[in-house]
Formats: C-alpha cells, structure tokens, sequence
C-alpha cells in the first residue's frame, strides 16, 4: 500500500469515529502538526506510534505498515497548488517570500531555514473582527559552508 492510499484510510477512520487531529494525536508523544503530515503521508512514524494510532483508528495491518515507510515528500500536491487554501498560503510565500529571505540573510547572514530540523505549529486566534489562523514555521538557520 503506498502512502497516498494510507492516508485517504486515516482520513475515512478519523471521519467514521468523528475524532480530531489532536485526539489522534494525544495517543502518541509527538505534537498535533507531526501527527498530522505523518498520517498525510509526509512524515514515517515508528512501528509502536503507527501501532497506537492503528488501534485508535481501526486500521489494518497493511495501513500501519505503510505509515512507517519513508515517504516521497512533497509528492502530495501539484505546483502551484488549486485548492484554494493552499494556493493562499503559496501567494503568500510568493508575496512575503522575498521578504523573509532578505530578512533572514540580515540577522543569521547567508544560509536558509531547516525544513528537516524544523517544527510547526498552527493556533486558532480568536478575534471579535474575524478569527485569526496564527502559523508558526520554526526552523534551525543552516550557514552555507564554504570549502
């Protein structure tokens, strides 16, 4: 089974038995974010974190077994992408992106961000003018090596 067809079965248990992210989460020791792009297929679990999310969600064998395959990453949508909520996020990397380079190469001096030591985190800002979706991308500054 490869790790599209895992996912789309993590996402029909997670629909069936109406949990959230966070609750599939809270059965293993790794943050909501994790949880989430490993059972999207993005990131491999161990064999004992795909086993406890196994037994949560109902999933057979074959599904756990391909959660703990190391993933193609960044196979999961085309480029640019046409959901609109992922386009959003790309338009404002396309937008700010410049900006967050410029800025990085300021303070750390030239390198980039890590995306492989790297954590995310996502929050709900409740706002009386519209609730606000607050992204934090926390990444290790990596230096390009000179030789």
């Amino acid at each position: 089974m490869d790790r599209q067809q895992a996912a789309q079965k993590v996402i029909d248990a997670k629909i069936a038995k109406n949990l959230t992210w966070l609750d599939i989460a809270s059965v293993t020791e790794n943050a909501e974010t994790w949880v989430t792009t490993a059972l999207l297929g993005q990131a491999t679990m161990t064999l004992e974190q795909a086993q406890k999310v196994g037994a949560l969600l109902d999933l057979d064998k074959e599904v756990i077994e391909a959660l703990t395959h190391i993933p193609q990453r960044g196979s999961a949508v085309q480029m640019p992408p046409t959901d609109p909520l992922l386009y959003r996020l790309y338009e404002a990397l396309m937008v700010y992106g410049p900006t967050i380079k410029e800025l990085i190469q300021e303070k750390f001096g030239e390198g980039i961000m890590s995306a492989i030591d790297f954590e995310l985190d996502l929050q709900k800002i409740e706002d009386p003018r519209g609730d606000r979706v607050f992204i934090t991308l926390n990444g290790k500054f990596l230096p390009y090596r000179k030789w």
